[in-house]
């Protein structure tokens, strides 16, 4: 153990790994309930098999990940980072989907069809509000300043006790 002092917050890098896998909960336990509550499915066209929600899934968490590096790099950063991140993963899932069903040799227009109904439906709004759920908790880990919990005798000075 060194006695160097311990850097105050979470590094950006650190907290897009917690902000994104907070990200892919959010949207996936999110994009569940919904459909359970709505008694809808996620992606409402059918004969595309699962491959496209997989893509857009994975795009989403990509650019998710990356507007939230890119916006952690501000000293501080702010909370309106979450909202490129929002956006991000919006585009992110449409796109993907739209991509994933054209590479696994599905119907274009089923595709595209697909990739309209969840930028106009429920679950793009559900997609966005867990980017900006997320990207707002990977904002907050940078920006906190606490320390993680300590016994009596561990504190510095004898006032702390």
């Amino acid at each position: 153990m060194t006695d160097a002092p311990r850097p105050a917050g979470v590094t950006p890098p650190v907290a897009v790994v917690f902000a994104t896998v907070t990200f892919l909960a959010l949207a996936i336990g999110g994009l569940g309930v919904a459909s359970l509550a709505l008694d809808a499915d996620v992606i409402p066209v059918r004969g595309l098999g699962p491959l496209p929600g997989v893509a857009g899934m994975l795009l989403a968490l990509g650019l998710f990940a990356g507007i939230l590096l890119w916006g952690l790099r501000a000293e501080p950063p702010g909370y309106l980072t979450a909202v490129p991140c929002a956006v991000g993963a919006y585009v992110g899932e449409v796109l993907g989907i739209a991509i994933g069903a054209a590479v696994t040799g599905g119907d274009s227009a089923r595709g595209l069809a697909a990739a309209g109904s969840v930028a106009l439906g429920w679950p793009g709004g559900v997609i966005a509000v867990a980017g900006l759920a997320a990207g707002a908790f990977g904002v907050l880990l940078v920006r906190s300043r606490g320390e993680g919990p300590r016994w009596r005798w561990e504190r510095e000075n004898e006032d702390d006790r």
